[in-house]
């Protein structure tokens, strides 16, 4: 809108000087053939009429121009104060001052939300417990550090890195110097303790500079905060499980205890019914079993840590599979159905242990068809469009309830009253120990599907 108001007020002055030097160029021709007083004063007023509009769209073009360079040498020195005057002047520039108001006020609210945007930005980052420094790579001058950082190298706020050399140069030259490609692992010293730091780095440019910038994460202190919430998790777990079994071990041993030693003080008035005895005796001995079976299916979990792998075709894994469980499966008129897209697929596998989490995904199915017509499990083998095989056990049973289905790989989480949680902590296991993924998918009273991918 403004840009037509010019144009047209611009194109009335140049038609309007245009006119006057026509007439000036005509009334010349004249006063060459025939000068007089008259012609003089015409020709001279002309001139006068044409410098006029020639200077009228000089101040015009100038004008204007000289508002927009105002604008952009405030814009140019960052100076979002100023403002241009909207109520007096011509009514194309007073246009031009809202438009030019009306940017600086955009902008002053994009720098804003720039500085909000790194302030959130600043606490964030200074709220991880991953140590981050942006430095420039000329200079040194450190532009912004979290604490983080300054923790873990155990240093204090600083204007340049130049300070850490200073400080400590073999880890300057460690951290800061040396080529490292990314997520190395490095040692170094701090405050006389040796280190191990997790280092990552980057280096881009912004307005001209180079910039780089260098990410570490203390091993020994996330491995150390691991390891403590892994025993706390497990000594819960074990502590739990053995007092379940200790409790009446102990309790029913107290009670035969006191009872043979009131039948040797006085036999004849505490008789010793020998079938209790052997109740109890059988009850203590059924529950240490239990307490050893236990124990034994906790140590299973740690005792698979290699593979024999080699290239076994899915057809034979399933012909197995199908000879080892079909009979029982059938007695307890459960349907067991194998498919294969191509008779070609072959994984390399350990198959004795995949052989394993299929039995333990099977049973883990026939176990929930509690009042289920037509029990079907359906084992499925095909490749996906990445090009890896997988292999499906799909189940028609009363499925996982949504609130557990994120727990049941958990060791020890079992929803059965003679389960021991353990099963499906070992399927996945072995499936990482295969750089695989097992996954579940359970719709509740429709059926659940388990998936387990080879990479």
């Amino acid at each position: 809108m403004i840009y037509k108001k010019y144009k047209l007020a611009l194109t009335l002055r140049v038609l309007f000087l245009f006119f006057m030097l026509t007439i000036l160029a005509y009334t010349l021709s004249i006063f060459n053939f025939k000068t007089t007083l008259h012609l003089t004063w015409v020709v001279f007023i002309l001139i006068i009429l044409s410098l006029y509009c020639f200077y009228n769209i000089y101040r015009f073009v100038f004008k204007r121009l000289n508002e927009i360079d105002d604008f952009f040498e405030a814009i140019s020195f960052r100076d979002f104060s100023c403002h241009f005057n909207e109520d007096s002047g011509p009514k194309d520039i007073r246009e031009l001052h809202k438009q030019f108001n009306t940017v600086t006020k955009t902008i002053k609210e994009l720098h804003k939300e720039r500085e909000i945007q790194h302030l959130h930005l600043k606490k964030i980052i200074n709220l991880i417990d991953t140590g981050i420094i942006a430095y420039n790579l000329k200079s040194k001058e450190v532009l912004w550090i979290n604490d983080s950082f300054k923790q873990q190298l155990h240093i204090p706020s600083i204007k340049n890195i130049q300070f850490i050399n200073k400080r400590a140069p073999q880890l300057y030259h460690t951290i800061f110097l040396e080529q490292h490609a990314n997520d190395t692992n490095i040692n170094v010293v701090i405050e006389n303790k040796k280190t191990s730091l997790l280092l990552s780095s980057s280096i881009f440019k912004a307005q001209n500079e180079l910039v780089k910038i260098i990410v570490i994460k203390n091993i020994d202190d996330t491995l150390n905060r691991t390891e403590s919430e892994a025993w706390k998790k497990l000594l819960s777990v074990m502590t739990h499980e053995i007092m379940n079994s200790i409790t009446p071990i102990s309790s029913l041993a107290e009670t035969l205890h006191s009872n043979i030693i009131a039948h040797s003080n006085a036999p004849n008035k505490n008789l010793l019914d020998i079938d209790d005895l052997n109740i109890g005796i059988n009850s203590i001995k059924k529950r240490s079993l239990g307490l050893l079976s236990f124990a034994k299916t906790y140590r299973s979990l740690s005792k698979i840590t290699e593979l024999n792998l080699s290239k076994i075709y899915v057809k034979e894994l399933f012909n197995t599979i199908e000879a080892l469980l079909l009979p029982s499966l059938k007695s307890e008129s459960i349907s067991l159905v194998f498919e294969i897209d191509n008779d070609r697929i072959q994984i390399e596998m350990d198959s004795y242990l995949i052989e394993q989490v299929l039995i333990n995904l099977i049973l883990n199915a026939a176990e929930s068809f509690e009042d289920i017509q037509n029990a079907k499990i359906t084992i499925k083998a095909q490749v996906n469009k990445d090009g890896h095989p997988i292999i499906y056990v799909i189940d028609n049973g009363k499925g996982i309830p949504n609130e557990i289905i994120d727990q049941v790989f958990i060791p020890f989480f079992t929803t059965k009253k003679t389960g021991s949680g353990i099963g499906l902590s070992l399927c996945k296991q072995i499936m990482l120990l295969h750089k695989g993924e097992i996954a579940i998918k359970s719709i509740k009273n429709t059926g659940t599907v388990v998936s387990i991918l080879f990479n």
